[in-house]
């Protein structure tokens, strides 16, 4: 049962904030402006915003409004509850997938995170997770188009490589693997693939500068425990003092990024990012399989994995790739660097967590 506690009330959660708030980038571009965010309320958009207030908050004469996109008020009042009645903070209820008329004459940048994001949502609305990736992508570019947005980031994912080819160890920006499209499963990576391809037709038809953020399989303490994705499955069973359960061989090996350092490549990719490009966040020293990642869980919690075959549901959502690593040196260049390895940002993460229960 989780307790009512403010998140960043919690000492390792508002280090990460306050070190990200602190990294040496051009944070000017956004003071005196505004940021609008769907999918606020997730793991990302979070974190995110946390930044974003902790700044307006304690960094004289920096200030930027918050805009955040969302289709429950109830559940983003009690993720927001102490920012709620901030000038600086904006809930706008709407649906991405309609026309928005949101009451706003220019709004700065735009940061479209709003995606189902895990095996069971995948397979049980699979028309809405291809709905928010391609109508809600163009309805945000629509919006930004029209209202002077400076920048424009679409949250991106590992998933738009498909399958390694087998020839290649890590996938930099140009890399295209295979993807089976008359499949259930298609329609995430799919979408993802035609929302990044819709950011460039708005910059080549009408102007928009636009970004791409590829995140890789994000985890933290702003995670909801509803997620049903193997890792998040995995903390939840380990805090819970429960034994680890694994669904499959655990071969499958993939990059995993802190949310920190995922929130951290965000902004580096929004404040110093090209036009027109896409940037990986991930860093190697987060790669890992499936069964090395449950026993490293396991192992902190002083538990043990055991084995167990998936549901119907359960297995139509799960993605095919069984390895899918990548390659940051794009993102590097730009100055960004991971501050937490797997194993140190799974030990903060359950650290963090555990005082929430």
């Amino acid at each position: 049962m989780e307790k009512t506690v403010n998140r960043m009330e919690l000492n390792g959660y508002t280090e990460d904030v306050e070190r990200v708030a602190g990294l040496p980038l051009p944070w000017e571009k956004l003071n005196g402006s505004s940021i609008m965010i769907s999918g606020a309320a997730g793991m990302i958009g979070t974190f995110l915003i946390d930044v974003i207030m902790y700044k307006n908050k304690n960094e004289d004469g920096f200030s930027c409004d918050i805009y955040a996109l969302g289709r429950n008020e109830e559940r983003a009042k009690e993720r927001f509850s102490e920012y709620w009645d901030d000038q600086c903070f904006n809930f706008v209820n709407c649906d991405i997938n309609k026309s928005l008329n949101i009451d706003i004459d220019r709004i700065g940048y735009v940061f479209h995170a709003a995606s189902n994001t895990h095996p069971v949502a995948y397979a049980t609305d699979p028309i809405g997770t291809i709905t928010t990736n391609i109508i809600g992508t163009d309805n945000l570019l629509d919006f930004a188009a029209e209202h002077g947005c400076r920048r424009f980031v679409f949250a991106s994912s590992n998933e738009i490589y498909g399958e390694n080819r087998g020839d290649a160890e890590l996938f930099d920006e140009s890399y295209c693997g295979y993807i089976d499209s008359n499949t259930l499963r298609a329609g995430y990576p799919e979408s993802k693939r035609c929302g990044e391809a819709l950011c460039q037709a708005y910059l080549k038809q009408k102007g928009l500068d636009v970004v791409i953020a590829r995140f890789t399989r994000s985890y933290g303490p702003t995670v909801k425990l509803s997620d049903t994705k193997a890792i998040t499955q995995f903390i939840k069973k380990a805090i819970s003092g429960e034994d680890i359960v694994l669904k499959s061989e655990g071969k499958q090996y993939y990059s995993y990024t802190y949310v920190s350092d995922a929130v951290s490549g965000f902004f580096t990719v929004l404040l110093k990012g090209e036009c027109g490009e896409a940037y990986n966040i991930a860093d190697i020293r987060s790669d890992i399989t499936l069964k090395d990642l449950a026993e490293l869980i396991a192992d902190h919690a002083g538990k043990k994995v055991i084995m167990e075959i998936p549901d119907e549901i359960e297995s139509a959502g799960y993605s095919k790739a069984t390895k899918a690593r990548l390659d940051s040196a794009k993102l590097q260049k730009l100055g960004w660097k991971a501050e937490y390895d797997i194993a140190s940002g799974i030990k903060r993460t359950m650290d963090i967590l555990k005082l929430s229960y």
